[in-house]
């Protein structure tokens, strides 16, 4: 890997990072949406301070990692053998049980907060809404960032030689995650049913962190594509509701 600074006159340089940045992005979704729901568990003048948090730590991460990109390459070879209850034997390196460990934790993580949703809509309005210490959440934060941040890095050195251009890409894409995560807490905070496919999602993360840690890779513009799909479902799903409750209070309003 190249540490030397890239000739910006070259289009090709130009290209390549705005490139690496889009992917660094589209990458950081998940990110942003596990953020925005643990963020959520804190009071609302904390929530903004813990997303920043969250997203610096990202940042930092990601800079580490690609200022040791030597050693994260050599997290490639294998350490351990894997071996399925017919024999088979999957070689397995400290990517593989990264990512293993990081896709468990989310699925475990999405599960309870599922589970911690429909118990708070089964107890309606007779259960007050509890929330965590910014020290707890910060921590599961940190948990998620060092994955993605492992994940993100890997994925970025497949593209792009110059480390340079991956450093200025992971800060460009951070500060612009940055801009977007309090609409999207927002956003998702007000809609319940939008948390619930936020949680989906993760849990499908999570899935697909596990297959690539045995090496079972599924193809993340597919995932992507049925959320953006997903999304744009439940976004009519929400206006149609809007529009039958407006109609339904005048039908009211009428009858009165």
């Amino acid at each position: 890997m190249e540490f030397i600074t890239p000739d910006f006159a070259d289009l090709g340089v130009w290209i390549s990072l705005l490139t690496l940045c889009f992917l660094e992005i589209v990458l950081g979704i998940d990110n942003i949406i596990f953020i925005s729901i643990v963020a959520g568990k804190l009071p609302p003048h904390q929530q903004r301070k813990a997303r920043n948090i969250g997203l610096s730590l990202a940042m930092v991460f990601r800079v580490a990692l690609l200022l040791c990109i030597n050693w994260i390459i050599g997290l490639k070879d294998p350490v351990v053998d894997f071996k399925w209850i017919n024999g088979t034997s999957i070689p397995l390196s400290w990517k593989d049980i990264i990512l293993l460990a990081g896709g468990l934790f989310l699925i475990v993580k999405s599960t309870l907060e599922i589970h911690h949703k429909l118990s708070e809509s089964h107890a309606g309005d007779k259960k007050t809404k509890t929330f965590q210490s910014l020290g707890a959440v910060l921590f599961q934060i940190v948990l998620v960032d060092a994955v993605f941040s492992f994940d993100s890095i890997l994925t970025a050195v497949g593209l792009v030689e110059n480390v340079i251009i991956m450093i200025i890409a992971v800060i460009v894409s951070i500060l612009i995650m940055m801009l977007f995560a309090g609409p999207v807490t927002r956003i998702i905070n007000k809609q319940p049913t939008l948390q619930m496919l936020a949680l989906t999602f993760l849990i499908v993360i999570g899935v697909v962190l596990i297959a690539s840690g045995f090496h079972q890779e599924v193809s993340k513009s597919i995932i992507y594509s049925c959320l953006g799909f997903s999304l744009i479902v439940e976004l009519l799903n929400i206006r149609l509701r809007g529009r039958n409750a407006k109609n339904i209070e005048l039908n009211t309003a009428e009858v009165e």
